[in-house]
C-alpha cells in the first residue's frame, strides 16, 4: 500500500502560514518578531532541505527501511512474518497509534542526541541559531541531518512496521513540529499536560541557561517527564533565543558549516587523542581544560550561585 507524506501538503501551508505571522507581527506591532535578512536565512536553509529532502528519502524511505523491513521480515508461506516469530503488522487504525507513539519516542532520542553529540549538534545547530522565534525559524533546518535521521529510525521497521506507514508517521510528527514556533499561543491548560505545546518549545529554543537541553518531546511531553529533560515556561524569566555561540551571519553557507569549523579549531587544541574524540563526540561546550563548559556544569554552577545568593540573603539569627 502506498501512501503520500503529508509533508508534500505540508510546504504551502508552512508559507501561507509563515505570511500570515509576519503581516500580523508588523501590523499589531510586534515588529521585532521577524528580521528580513534572518528570515531571508531562515526560507533559504528551509528551500535547501526542500529540495535535498526528497533525494534522501529515496535512499532512506526506499532503500534503508524497506531493505530492513526485507530482511527482518521476510515472506513465509506468502505471509510477512517476523524473525522474532509474529506476523508483520497490517494497516490497522491502531497499529497506525503504536507506530506513531513509536516514532514519537525515537524522535526525542535522535533530539536529544543532537544536543548531546557536538557532531551531530553541528548539523542541528542550524535550527537553533537564529535570535528569533518565529514560523520562519521552523523552516531553519540544516540539510545535513537528513543524512542520519534514518538510522534512528531502523528499528521501527525492523520489527514489523510497513516503511510507508513510517513515512507517513515522520511527517505528522513534522507536521505538529512546524507550528510549534509560534509565541501567539498561550499556555494552553490540561492540554500542556500530555502534548509538546508552544510555550514548552520556546523553552527549548531558549539560550537561558537554566532552558537550555529541555523538551526534546515531538507531540507528546511524556519522554522528557519520565527521562528527566523536561521544564515548563517560567513566566518570571525573560526568554532569550538562540546558541550561546551564534554564527553571527546571515550566509547560509555559514550558518551550515560553522560548528564544524569550530570543531576542527578544538581539535588543535591538544594532541591528546582522547581529547580530540572529546571535541568531536563528547557534549557541546566540553573542554580538556575548562576553558568551555557543557550544559550540565553552566546548570550545575547556576544552581550553586543560586543557592549562595539565597543563603547570602537569609537573615542570621542569633
Amino acid at each position: 500500500m502506498d501512501f503520500t507524506n503529508p509533508l508534500v501538503y505540508g510546504v504551502p501551508c508552512f508559507l501561507g502560514l509563515i505570511l500570515v505571522e509576519l503581516t500580523y507581527s508588523k501590523t499589531h506591532g510586534d515588529k521585532n518578531l521577524y528580521e528580513w535578512k534572518d528570515l531571508a536565512s531562515s526560507l533559504t536553509m528551509g528551500i535547501g532541505s526542500a529540495i535535498i529532502a526528497p533525494l534522501i528519502k529515496t535512499i532512506s524511505a526506499i532503500v534503508i527501511f524497506n531493505y530492513v523491513y526485507e530482511v527482518f521480515n521476510p515472506l513465509v508461506d506468502g505471509v510477512r512474518t517476523n524473525i522474532m516469530g509474529w506476523e508483520s503488522f497490517s494497516y490497522a487504525w491502531y497499529v497506525w497509534i503504536i507506530c506513531q507513539l513509536l516514532d514519537d519516542f525515537t524522535y526525542y532520542w535522535f533530539h536529544r542526541q543532537n544536543h548531546m553529540v557536538r557532531f551531530l549538534w553541528a548539523a542541528h545547530i542550524v535550527h537553533h541559531s537564529s535570535d528569533n522565534f518565529n514560523l520562519g525559524t521552523a523552516v531553519r533546518n540544516g540539510w545535513f541531518t537528513i543524512l542520519y535521521k534514518p538510522l534512528f529510525y531502523m528499528w521501527i521497521p525492523a520489527i514489523g512496521f510497513p516503511p510507508e506507514m513510517l513515512v507517513v508517521c515522520l511527517g505528522i510528527e513534522a507536521l505538529w513540529q512546524f507550528q510549534l514556533h509560534s509565541v501567539y499561543i498561550p499556555k494552553l491548560g490540561f492540554i500542556d499536560k500530555i502534548f509538546n505545546t508552544h510555550t514548552m518549545h520556546q523553552v527549548h529554543h531558549a539560550k537561558n541557561i537554566e532552558y537550555m537541553d529541555k523538551n526534546h518531546g515531538g507531540f507528546l511531553n511524556i519522554f522528557d517527564k519520565i527521562f528527566g529533560t523536561w521544564k515548563e515556561l517560567d513566566d518570571t524569566i525573560e526568554v532569550q533565543y538562540g546558541v550561546t555561540h551564534p554564527p553571527n551571519s546571515y550566509n547560509p553557507w555559514v550558518i551550515l558549516t560553522h560548528e564544524y569549523k569550530d570543531i576542527w579549531n578544538d581539535t588543535k587544541k591538544s594532541k591528546n587523542w582522547y581529547h580530540k574524540f572529546m571535541y568531536i563526540f563528547g557534549p557541546p561546550g566540553w573542554s580538556h581544560d575548562g576553558s568551555t563548559l557543557t550544559v550540565k556544569q553552566m546548570q550545575k554552577q547556576l544552581a550553586l550561585e543560586k543557592k549562595q545568593n539565597t543563603e547570602i540573603s537569609m537573615p542570621q539569627t542569633t
